[in-house]
């Protein structure tokens, strides 16, 4: 009831504001507005400095949990780009945008990723689409900024070749940090690359760089999940089984579980790991490529 009373009252505020929304801003560049602030950075990075992108998502926000208000619709009323990460992590999108008026170019980053499928040992998947926490290896960020490059020099053609630029120095800082994280992984043994997670979002990452995901505290893609006293069960024996170092934790996490998690198996709670948001200028993970080097020596210092 209250999910169809939102929508109902974005429904109406969006079209105010679509009929009061420009339809190029001043100077003829494209508004350009991505979801995730993550995806901001990234998308700012092939911008360069010939554009201005803002987020949607407002800094430390699960984007999971993100509910747009009518001030949200607006913004993307008056977008003439798009940028979603895709891959069905924006849930609540296709509503919206049904709602929103206007006319803009969507370009899905993640579009060309291959889906990975559980490991091994992994249990399945609850949701069908499966996991779309493609960015946390960097290798598939190129293909974002592939997608980014290409979406704004169709919005912008007389901006190609600035794109293309951009694009290419961006993706050699990708190459460096994943030579970067393979190196920070070294120093971790091989049988003590286990994770345990507060939900199942590190897949690609693990996948890349030679984890075990032994399990989430919320088995699920989404953090908005709960998880039955069952699973937990079955995840400290798996804990204990394995002698598991650590219990990895992102930002904003209730913590309450997996320090529950933690005096039954005598594993370490790490929290504060930072997947979903950047940081503001002046914190620990401004950027994507902060934030992963954050994430990594957090990791490697926990189970090395």
């Amino acid at each position: 009831m209250r999910r169809a009373l939102l929508l109902a009252i974005l429904f109406v505020l969006s079209l105010a504001a679509c009929q009061s929304a420009q339809p190029t801003p001043a100077g003829g560049l494209p508004t350009v507005l991505a979801v995730e602030t993550f995806l901001a950075d990234i998308t700012q990075n092939v911008a360069g400095d010939r554009l201005q992108v803002s987020a949607l998502v407002p800094l430390g926000l699960d984007p999971h949990a993100f509910e747009p208000t009518p001030q949200d619709v607006a913004k993307i009323s008056r977008s003439q780009v798009l940028v979603i990460n895709g891959g069905g992590f924006e849930e609540w999108l296709g509503k919206v945008l049904e709602n929103a008026g206007g006319q803009r170019l969507v370009i899905e980053a993640s579009a060309g990723v291959a889906r990975r499928s559980p490991q091994p040992g992994e249990p399945p998947f609850d949701e069908a689409g499966g996991d779309p926490h493609f960015w946390l290896d960097p290798n598939n960020v190129i293909q974002y900024v592939e997608n980014i490059r290409d979406g704004l020099s169709q919005a912008d053609p007389a901006g190609a070749e600035v794109y293309a630029r951009n694009a290419d120095a961006y993706i050699a800082q990708l190459k460096d940090l994943d030579a970067w994280i393979r190196q920070q992984v070294e120093q971790v043994p091989a049988g003590r690359r286990l994770m345990v997670t507060n939900h199942e979002s590190f897949g690609y990452f693990a996948d890349r760089y030679g984890f075990t995901l032994l399990g989430a505290i919320i088995p699920s893609v989404s953090t908005s999940a709960s998880p039955s006293a069952q699973q937990l069960a079955g995840l400290a024996r798996r804990i204990e089984e394995t002698g598991a170092p650590a219990l990895f934790l992102e930002t904003g996490s209730n913590p309450q579980l997996a320090e529950q998690l933690a005096a039954e198996t005598g594993a370490k709670v790490v929290t504060g790991l930072y997947t979903h948001s950047v940081t503001p200028p002046d914190g620990p993970a401004p950027t994507y490529i902060e934030m992963m080097r954050y994430n990594v020596k957090a990791i490697v210092e926990a189970l090395k």
